[in-house]
């Protein structure tokens, strides 16, 4: 079974989002969801995950066992999410050797080219879709 980390912050509404579409397509998975805050964890344990943990050890550990990473474009950027990711963050996560699903926002000064303005919820199904392939 393939261990799947969801990771957000702010108040975990992508993070949320993309636990509950992952069990409703593949109910399972082994989902652990780790908040860069308790808001952000308490989310998305209550869409579903299966465990949860919060902070920057705990994105570190998660991301050390993941075999898929997904969240927001954020989590591999030192400070974004209104400076909720710590360089040490963004570096176990950047570094794992999971495959990284991430949502492209275009948010916190992170511009990404050739990205078309999408909603949130086709952001999710399409990164949905890379998770269950």
């Amino acid at each position: 079974m393939k261990k799947i980390i969801v990771i957000d912050g702010q108040g975990g509404n992508i993070g949320k989002q993309l636990v509950k579409r992952i069990r409703e397509e593949l109910p399972d998975a082994y989902i652990r969801a780790v908040g860069t805050n308790s808001t952000a964890t308490g989310n998305m344990l209550k869409a579903g995950a299966d465990e949860a943990a919060t902070g920057e050890n705990a994105v570190v550990v998660a991301a050390k066992q993941a075999d898929i990473i997904t969240g927001p474009i954020g989590i591999i950027v030192p400070d974004a999410l209104l400076g909720e990711v710590t360089v040490t963050m963004a570096k176990a996560v950047s570094d794992s050797k999971a495959v990284k699903v991430l949502i492209p926002m275009n948010k916190c000064d992170i511009m990404i080219a050739g990205v078309q303005d999408k909603s949130i919820s086709e952001l999710i199904e399409a990164a949905v879709k890379q998770i269950v392939l």
